[in-house]
């Protein structure tokens, strides 16, 4: 036997965000025997279907996320078309992204912990040293660069799994539509100094953008944003970058120093590779012998998210952030 041909039967249950191009939903996906495993279901709008530039793009996404095989990347598992509608299948993550964790931490008046901001972040750069060494069967580099690395994008799981996702405006060889030097791509506030100038980039871009959530993470909000999109722009090319243990004191001189390095922007000054920044933050997070892990995240999200989520953050510095039971 060759090839096995079967429907896959998918029931969605709740649209989970929506764009201007298209709709997640969270589904499940049922098989014989009572088989049931929940998904999410990534549609592009039928209008969008018809035009070739973005069909072509959606199909790139799919085809490059499915042979990203990595814990800190969302997966992908199907590519399909229902009429001229096309869709992917990805992996589901219970939690919430970054924006809503930031968004929590901000509601109850807290900051998040320096090493669990720093830990999150590791994660997400991981996840970025695997997909920008990644290779074709040929053996030759796809020279991945995400372009939208910002809280939205950044999943945080119960069980504490720290995921990117959305590669829809990545580029990588000959898989994604891409009209970089033409247009800007990626949120203004998020942007790169080689993007706010609509230049060529490579994978150091994405690390000055780890450098913008991180900062963000650690002061409650993106100290480039304003009002004014063309002002953020600005300040992403001219700027000077704060010293930032003038914000916030428990800030460390070498969280400190990472930061700065990170946000350099001349990308030959910056970090070379996410390998090098990963080492240097876990080297931060993990001097000590002990740190953060996936299963302490797990027990901070659910105490944040609980009823006395207000003083989540006291109870993680006294060592206290109770586990839940399983």
């Amino acid at each position: 036997m060759k090839h096995i041909f079967n429907e896959v039967h998918y029931e969605l249950t709740r649209k989970i965000a929506e764009g201007g191009m298209g709709m997640v939903f969270e589904a499940v996906q049922k098989g014989i025997g009572g088989f049931r495993k929940v998904v999410a279901i990534k549609l592009i709008k039928e209008d969008y279907s018809a035009i070739e530039e973005f069909r072509n793009n959606f199909i790139g996404e799919a085809k490059l996320v499915a042979d990203l095989i990595h814990t800190n990347i969302v997966q992908t598992y199907h590519l399909g078309k229902i009429g001229e509608q096309y869709f992917m299948t990805m992996e589901f993550v219970s939690g919430w992204n970054l924006e809503e964790f930031l968004d929590r931490h901000v509601e109850t008046e807290q900051y998040i912990p320096p090493d669990l901001a720093v830990f999150i972040v590791s994660r997400i750069v991981r996840g970025l040293a695997y997909a920008h060494r990644k290779r074709d069967d040929h053996d030759r580099l796809l020279g991945i660069v995400h372009r939208d690395v910002n809280p939205k994008n950044i999943m945080i799981a119960k069980e504490g799994d720290v995921k990117l996702t959305d590669f829809g405006i990545a580029k990588a060889l000959d898989l994604m539509y891409n009209k970089e030097g033409e247009v800007i791509a990626g949120k203004d506030e998020y942007l790169s100094p080689e993007q706010a100038r609509c230049e060529v980039t490579d994978h150091r871009a994405d690390l000055f953008c780890c450098g913008i959530v991180m900062a963000e993470v650690l002061l409650g909000y993106n100290f480039f944003e304003t009002m004014n999109p063309e002002e953020t722009i600005r300040n992403i090319l001219e700027m000077e970058i704060p010293n930032f243990p003038d914000f916030r004191p428990d800030v460390e001189p070498k969280l400190n120093e990472i930061l700065h390095l990170a946000l350099k922007r001349p990308r030959d000054e910056r970090y070379q590779s996410a390998e090098e920044m990963l080492t240097e933050l876990e080297s931060f997070i993990y001097g000590k012998g002990y740190g953060p892990t996936n299963e302490k995240l797990a027990a901070y999200t659910a105490d944040l998210f609980g009823q006395d989520g207000q003083n989540a953050a006291v109870r993680w510095h006294r060592g206290e952030t109770p586990f839940p039971e399983t």
